[in-house]
C-alpha cells in the first residue's frame, strides 16, 4: 500500500483498494477464506495496481524516448529508439536497434521497476529477434515469409499455449458428468467458442479456429459414445446433417470467423495521461 499511496492521493481511493484486499475469498463450495498476502488471480484488483504500480515506468519511457520528432531525429543520428506496448503487467518493448542496445534498456527498466519494489521474472523475460517471434497475451507474434512471394510480414497467430488451454477447456465442458442434454453440451461449447474466437479473430487465426473447432468436433462425437453407448450410425441419424451436429431447435456447433480487419493502427487517437490535446 506504500506504493500506491504515494500515486494516489484520493483517500476514499484508498479505503476502496484496502477494502478489496480484505474482502477475502469465496470459493466454490460457498466459504468465504481470508487473504494471506497480495490480491486473489483473476481478481479485478489486481491489474489496477499494476497500473498504478507501473505508471512509473510509463512516465520514464515517455520522458526518455520523446514525441514522434524526437524518435525521428534519433534515427537520423544512427541511434536506437524504443516503443513499449503494456497491458497490466505484462509488457514488451520493441527496440529498432541492435542486442546491445536491448540489453542496456533491459538493465534501465530494471532500475527503474527496483525503485519502486519490483523486478523482472527472469522466467518470461527474454530478448528475441522479431524473425524468432515472441508470446504476448496470448498471441504470438513473428515475421515470416508469406507463402507464394518474397515479401515478410508481421503475423499475429494464437500461440501453442492459447490453443492447448482451448483443447482443456473444450475437454473439460465435454466429461460426461457436466452435460445432461446435447442442447445443453452445445451451448456451452458454443459460448467457450464464441469468446475465444472473439479475442483471437483480429489475428491470422482461421487454421487455430479450425482446428479448435475440428477437436470440439471430436469431442462431441466421445461425448455421445460414453455417454449414450451410441454407435456412429445411431448418431448421424438422430444428431447430425450431414457432417454437422445439430441438437433439436436447429442449435448447431458454432463456427468461428475470421474478422475481415485485422489491424488498424489508431493510437493517435486513444487518450492517454499524456495526451496534449483532449480527443
Amino acid at each position: 500500500m506504500g506504493l500506491v499511496r504515494r500515486r494516489i492521493a484520493d483517500k476514499r481511493v484508498l479505503a476502496l483498494v484496502k477494502a478489496f484486499l480484505k474482502a477475502g475469498i469465496l470459493s466454490e463450495f460457498g466459504e468465504v477464506r481470508g487473504p494471506k498476502t497480495g490480491t486473489p488471480q483473476g481478481g479485478i484488483l489486481s491489474p489496477l495496481l499494476a497500473n498504478i504500480a507501473l505508471s512509473v515506468l510509463d512516465e520514464h519511457v515517455a520522458e526518455k524516448w520523446g514525441t514522434q520528432v524526437d524518435r525521428a531525429r534519433r534515427k537520423r543520428h544512427g541511434q536506437a529508439n524504443s516503443i513499449i506496448v503494456r497491458y497490466a503487467d505484462d509488457f514488451v518493448v520493441m527496440v529498432d536497434g541492435n542486442r546491445e542496445h536491448v540489453e542496456q534498456l533491459r538493465e534501465e527498466i530494471a532500475d527503474v521497476l527496483t525503485g519502486i519494489g519490483l523486478r523482472l521474472s527472469a522466467e518470461k523475460t527474454s530478448i528475441v529477434h522479431i524473425d524468432e517471434g515472441f508470446d504476448f497475451l496470448g498471441f504470438r507474434i513473428q515475421r515470416r515469409q508469406k507463402r507464394g512471394t518474397g515479401q515478410r510480414y508481421v503475423y499475429t497467430i494464437p500461440s501453442r499455449a492459447a490453443q492447448q488451454r482451448a483443447r482443456d477447456r473444450i475437454k473439460e465442458l465435454t466429461s460426461r458428468i457436466k452435460n445432461p442434454s446435447f442442447t445443453v453440451l452445445l451451448l456451452r461449447l458454443n459460448s467457450f467458442l464464441r469468446g475465444w474466437s472473439a479475442y483471437f479473430k483480429y489475428g491470422v487465426s482461421w487454421r487455430a479456429f479450425n482446428a479448435i473447432r475440428s477437436y470440439a468436433w471430436r469431442r462431441i462425437g466421445i461425448w455421445f459414445r460414453r455417454k449414450l453407448n451410441m454407435r456412429w450410425t445411431a448418431i448421424r441419424r438422430r444428431y447430425m446433417t450431414g457432417w454437422e451436429f445439430r441438437a433439436p431447435g436447429g442449435l448447431t456447433l458454432f463456427r468461428p470467423q475470421v474478422a475481415g480487419v485485422r489491424y488498424r493502427y489508431r493510437g493517435t487517437r486513444i487518450p492517454t495521461p499524456w495526451t496534449t490535446q483532449p480527443t
